[in-house]
């Protein structure tokens, strides 16, 4: 039985767990389509064998490609005072980076 590679990095203020070829969103990057992005990882699965001391993630690199850049869900908020008139009604849509996993490699 053989176990997936991945690896938890930290993306955009969040821990996120990736494998090759995994797209996600992560906060937005002042980077173009096409641009790499690398990360050290927090930890490595690689074939059942948990790597997570500091000295040996030294030599491990996740690599994604920027795919481009997307919109999260609409927020609608609300605020509303009873008898006073007070109506108040603001939106929100988060942006984000869309990535594509390209490697989890050894240095």
């Amino acid at each position: 039985m053989s176990f997936p590679v991945y690896a938890i990095v930290r993306a955009g203020g969040r821990q996120e767990k990736v494998s090759v070829d995994d797209v996600l969103n992560i906060d937005l990057v002042a980077d173009e389509v096409g641009a790499t992005l690398k990360w050290e990882p927090l930890l490595v699965v690689n074939d059942g064998n948990v790597i997570s001391e500091a000295a040996e993630l030294g030599g491990y690199l996740v690599t994604a490609e920027v795919i481009g850049e997307a919109k999260g869900p609409k927020i609608n908020i609300l605020k509303y005072k009873n008898k006073t008139g007070y109506k108040k009604r603001l939106g929100h849509r988060q942006k984000y980076t869309r990535v594509r996993v390209t490697g989890i490699a050894a240095k």
